[in-house]
């Protein structure tokens, strides 16, 4: 690891090893590094604790404390990981040390400076989130096969925005495109109704940690 890339420093929320929940890597034991710290404020958002707090650490104690859990997948998470500049270096160093990474990040942020290696988790935010506004749609261009493209929904309303959206802006034909449901406000079922009746090229979505473990965090 590059010595001016292991002396950065970033503000951490948690790093906890667990399985992946989301994505198509579900399932897989991962570890996860929340920073600290986001620019949104969606209304359903179920990381509040990590917008403040958390404790500096350089990337090389982040690898350290990462490679104490023997695991092969890391993902990078906040808030909003892209909002401290020193993401993108932890991002290069995790690929440089041999982990397959993914990025989660809500789109507001320019993610074309992401190393190629990352799988980038795009999250477009819906008119339900209250940050519809803020998606940055130049970030589609930066997005290769390997990415993926989330849309997490409220309502029904939220549904025919990203059908349009994923039709107008042919967005299967970028990458995969995920489709998850606020579980308190729809219906897993009600969404894979609707994905069926249109015949969306899509995955339905559902957070595994949350069926496994409820709403605790760390997990």
């Amino acid at each position: 690891m590059p010595n001016h890339s292991a002396s950065k420093q970033l503000r951490i929320s948690e790093i906890f090893y667990s399985l992946q929940g989301e994505t198509s890597r579900v399932g897989l034991p991962t570890v996860f590094v929340r920073l600290t710290g986001c620019p949104l404020r969606c209304t359903y958002c179920d990381t509040a604790y990590a917008f403040s707090g958390g404790h500096n650490m350089s990337i090389a104690q982040i690898l350290e404390e990462v490679a104490g859990h023997h695991a092969r997948y890391v993902t990078v998470t906040g808030g909003e990981p892209l909002a401290q500049m020193n993401c993108l270096p932890l991002l290069s160093v995790l690929c440089d040390a041999g982990y397959e990474v993914s990025l989660e990040t809500g789109g507001a942020l320019d993610v074309s400076g992401v190393d190629a290696r990352v799988m980038k988790v795009l999250d477009i935010k819906t008119p339900a989130s209250g940050e519809v506004e803020k998606n940055l749609w130049s970030n589609l261009a930066a997005l290769n096969v390997c990415d993926e493209i989330k849309f997490v929904l409220c309502d029904e309303a939220d549904y025919l925005w990203a059908r349009q959206v994923l039709r107008e802006r042919d967005l299967a034909g970028k990458c995969a495109v995920l489709l998850s449901p606020v579980s308190s406000q729809l219906s897993a079922t009600t969404l894979a109704e609707w994905i069926l009746r249109d015949n969306l090229p899509v995955r339905l979505q559902v957070q595994l940690h949350k069926l496994l473990w409820g709403n605790v965090t760390g997990r």
